[in-house]
């Protein structure tokens, strides 16, 4: 940097500088520039050299980021697409918050522009406006839910189409998503009309109220787990979301009454409610979403609230648009309450009615209730333990129109009582689920009339259901084409051969699994009556079903589909059978925990396989693991499970 010359008398005089600040310059850089200064000779400098402000800058590199935030902002406000401005979120988390501070209507490009433009029949006016209709859907389980991937969403879908779904499932408590997260999600994505939060507990009322300010389309709501959300974030939704017609809260402990009451004044388009778990939610809150007079509520959900019989009064009496209706956990309603919901005879175009754990439901309430919902077809009974067979058999008269019963551990319904329904009116499905009042019973009176509109039968888990209680179902219900008896342990062979004869329409689907007792002579005379109808049959469990079995569903069913025989007696033979059929034409096969079925099976798995799209070889112990790769090589297009 230096050039040195001169003649040899060293210079011993002051400084080069008379200045201190320049000789404070010269300093320091001098870990930058080396000086020879040969012996005795005096040194010059030929040519200018000046350590000033200058030369220090040309150093520093030209960057945007000296300008202030207001600068930047008004800047990202006049970039044209959505491509362009994720490329400036990616910049720096900077960047990205300030883009997440703008709000969607501020760009340049969201405003309408006109344009006149020519043509051959004069000025046509012209409107360009950035598409954004809410088509995109965003799911952030777990650790993904963050604010920054929140705020990369928000600015990520506002130039493709806009967010219409946003679904926030799970959220850390240290690092998850906060107001912060939701509020940028608000300013970017006015098109939001689905918003689903469960589980997040860092998110407030400060969020909920940006969203509501700024997503005025909003239809659907779903809060679940949500601590810190009060009455003051579901009243902001309720003033500025008037196209809201589903709402789901659950588990809220904050949410009460008052929230509850503006969005029955102020959402007229409301269709749907379901409330779960929300301690503070009373008898004011319920009624006064039924009791508006434009309410237009079709679907209503009510579970675990410490409602009385006044919010069913309501319902019995407003509820003129209700379809379905479910009532679960509702410990202070009396038998008062659902007698007079009955009696109210508001419930007309009620259609399906869902009672659980209830102790209000009685014999009496219940046959009310038959008589004030004209239109009812399904009834689902829950764990209603005073409900017994002579009130079931007085509902299924007064509900005329009743067409689908289910009954889940009602133990005081009995055989008489099952039989006292089939034969007073025209059911098309019947369902019993772990009703353990019922005793296999001989009845010497012979069966009154038969219940010719029965189609599906699921009896399940009732270890009661025997032999002679089957045999009677077979003779009163000729028409079934569905029937699951899983987990009847009791039945056998002489109980199911009847039912099976008397089904005159041909079965269709069958479910015998964990019957242990059933041998393969149920399976020759399934196959023989009903192998043209025949599409599903499950034998999981039953032990006793050997190679036979498949011999004759080989050659007897056409369009069977479904097989699962898992846990029987089955062997390389019954699988080659199979394989032998030429009409069969399998879809899922299931041959989970059959130890008999070896790698001499390969061959006909790979035979049938050209049909398959399912096969199920977990816990065959005697096939090898090279097998089960040969046969996913073989059989790709099949999902196989091992």
């Amino acid at each position: 940097l230096l050039e040195f010359s001169g003649d040899d008398d060293f210079y011993n005089g002051g400084s080069f500088y008379t200045n201190s600040t320049d000789l404070g310059r010269l300093c320091s850089i001098s870990f930058q520039v080396d000086v020879y200064c040969p012996p005795r000779k005096r040194t010059r400098i030929s040519a200018p050299f000046h350590f000033g402000e200058a030369e220090v800058e040309q150093n520093k590199q030209p960057s945007i980021d000296v300008l202030p935030d207001e600068c930047l902002v008004e800047i990202f406000k006049r970039i044209s697409g959505g491509k362009e401005r994720s490329s400036c979120a990616c910049v720096s988390k900077h960047w990205l918050m300030l883009l997440t501070s703008i709000r969607k209507g501020e760009y340049e490009s969201s405003k309408v522009v006109k344009e006149n433009v020519g043509s051959n029949s004069g000025d046509v006016e012209m409107i360009l406006s950035e598409e954004d209709d809410g088509y995109l859907t965003r799911c952030l389980e777990g650790k993904k839910a963050t604010d920054m991937r929140l705020a990369a969403v928000a600015v990520g879908t506002s130039g493709h189409g806009g967010l219409g779904k946003l679904s926030i499932r799970g959220s850390s408590s240290s690092r998850g998503v906060t107001n912060f997260g939701l509020s940028a999600v608000a300013r970017g994505c006015p098109s939001l009309k689905v918003l689903s939060l469960w589980n997040v507990p860092r998110v407030g009322d400060e969020g909920l109220c940006e969203i509501a300010k700024e997503c005025h389309l909003l239809e659907k709501l779903d809060l679940c787990q949500c601590p810190h959300l009060s009455n003051k974030g579901l009243i902001a939704i309720a003033a500025n979301c008037p196209n809201l017609t589903a709402l789901s809260i659950q588990s809220c402990p904050k949410i009460g009454n008052e929230g509850l009451q503006a969005i029955g004044k102020l959402c007229s388009k409301l269709q749907s409610i379901s409330i779960k778990d929300c301690p503070l939610v009373g008898d004011h809150g319920v009624s006064s979403l039924l009791s508006s007079a434009s309410s237009v509520l079709s679907k209503v959900k009510l579970q675990g609230l410490s409602i009385t019989d006044f919010s069913l009064a309501v319902i019995g009496h407003y509820g003129k648009s209700v379809t379905n209706l479910m009532l679960s956990g509702l410990q202070n309603v009396s038998e008062k309450g659902f007698w007079v919901m009955g009696n109210a005879q508001g419930l007309q175009k009620l259609v399906s009615f869902t009672i659980a754990s209830c102790w209000g439901v009685t014999d009496v309430s219940l046959e009310a209730i038959g008589k004030g919902c004209a239109n009812l077809k399904q009834m689902c009974l829950r764990r209603c333990c005073f409900v017994s067979g002579d009130g079931l058999v007085a509902f299924a008269k007064s509900a005329g129109s009743l067409e689908c019963l289910q009954l889940e551990e009602c133990n005081r319904v009995t055989q008489s009582g099952v039989i006292g329904v089939l034969s007073n009116c025209g059911l098309k499905s019947l369902t019993l689920v772990k009703c353990m009042g019922i005793k296999d019973i001989s009845l010497e009176a012979p069966l009154s009339s038969s219940c010719n509109s029965l189609k599906s039968l699921s009896i399940r888990n009732c270890p009661g259901f025997g032999t002679a209680s089957l045999a009677m179902v077979g003779r009163l219900c000729p028409q079934l084409q569905h029937v699951d008896l899983s987990g009847l342990c009791g039945i056998t062979d002489a109980g199911l051969l009847p039912l099976l004869e008397n089904c005159e329409a041909g079965l269709v689907k069958v479910n015998l699994s964990g019957c242990l007792n059933l041998t393969d002579e149920v399976v020759l005379h399934l196959t023989k009556l009903h192998g043209a109808t025949l599409e599903l049959l499950n034998l999981n469990g039953c032990r006793r079903i050997t190679d036979a079995s498949l011999a004759a569903v080989a050659e007897n069913c056409v369009f069977l589909s479904d097989l699962d025989v898992s846990r029987c007696a089955i062997t390389d033979v019954g699988i080659a059978a199979l394989s032998h059929a030429e009409q069969l034409n399998l879809q899922v096969l299931s041959f989970s925990g059959c130890s008999g079925v070896s790698n001499k099976s390969m061959t006909f798995l790979k035979k049938l396989g050209k049909t398959l799209v399912g096969l199920n070889l977990q816990h065959c112990n005697s096939i090898s693991t090279q097998t089960i790769e040969l046969l996913v090589e073989s059989l790709w297009r099949c999902n196989i499970l091992f």
